[in-house]
């Protein structure tokens, strides 16, 4: 659809900035995985993990026969390319006068790009502890089952969890914050993301800290046509997201068009890192009474 102006010098830089804006202040979902940065020259980072040992009981003065397996898998994180392209032609800037076309431009990718990172998060949950769900549809998601879902993770007879988020539909974490009172001295914003740029980016969404575990809210969830939505709880490095380039804007003026084309794209890659930390949770998410 076209848009853009002859005089274009700072557009790539207006439009990223309102785009980095909205993109920082929305990214829920994916500000709370594991992140990775995919250096230059490599095409993918392999990430390893092992298993466990069990100590056997010994007689003195024998030897140990029985030998440990380190249990070594590999996770391959990789990248792909996401983005989209806007055309903005010179009349349509020379004509209008009453709406900043650059700052809408970027709210407009910005907007997109988060939603697209998010959603790509949000598709990973079910699928958590090898599908097998935390809660149940039509469940209402109280307190006291936010409390069964970490012991749950905690309790679990192999590879246990323990849980530092957990992500749900407004209208789910609606019931929580509505029955229960905050917990703790720590619940005026995220306790377990260690980054200050990510704190500050995820407060707007933080809604209860329980037995160290930190309760967010994203609209991206999508509510099913039961009025149930499949959200999270996990630990931080249950999943993952790998960087190779971030959201960035180009320019390139196409004289015949008398326009400008402006493309925003990043290069980034978003999966499990380790099935067992973490799990789905399910809960109603019926739109509550105002």
């Amino acid at each position: 659809m076209p848009i853009l102006a002859t005089t274009i010098a700072s557009v790539a830089d207006r439009i990223i900035a309102a785009a980095r804006y909205v993109q920082e202040h929305n990214a829920v979902a994916s500000n709370l995985v594991e992140s990775f940065k995919l250096t230059k020259g490599n095409d993918r980072v392999i990430v390893p993990n092992v298993g466990q040992f069990t100590m056997t009981s010994l007689v003195d003065g024998q030897d140990i026969v029985e030998e440990q397996s380190l249990g070594l898998s590999t996770v391959t994180l990789t990248a792909a390319e996401v983005g989209g392209k806007v055309i903005i032609t010179d009349k349509s800037v020379r004509e209008n006068g009453t709406t900043d076309i650059y700052r809408m431009i970027g709210r407009q990718f910005g907007d997109a790009g988060t939603r697209r990172m998010d959603t790509d998060v949000i598709a990973l949950y079910g699928n958590l502890n090898g599908g097998t769900t935390y809660g149940a549809a039509a469940a209402t998601f109280t307190i006291g089952n936010f409390a069964a879902a970490i012991a749950k993770g905690r309790g679990k007879t192999t590879q246990p969890f323990k849980a530092t988020y957990a992500l749900q539909h407004p209208h789910a974490v609606y019931q929580i914050v509505r029955s229960a009172s905050v917990v703790g001295a720590n619940t005026a914003r995220p306790t377990n993301i260690n980054d200050e740029d990510e704190r500050k980016m995820l407060r707007n969404f933080f809604r209860h800290s329980f037995n160290g575990c930190d309760l967010f809210e994203d609209g991206n969830i999508t509510v099913d046509s039961s009025a149930d939505a499949i959200g999270v709880i996990a630990q931080r490095d249950a999943l993952y997201k790998l960087m190779s380039k971030e959201w960035t804007s180009e320019k390139q003026r196409d004289a015949s068009r008398r326009a400008h084309e402006i493309v925003y794209s990043a290069d980034y890659g978003v999966g499990e890192l380790d099935d067992a930390k973490g799990a789905p949770l399910v809960y109603d998410a019926t739109a509550p009474s105002d």
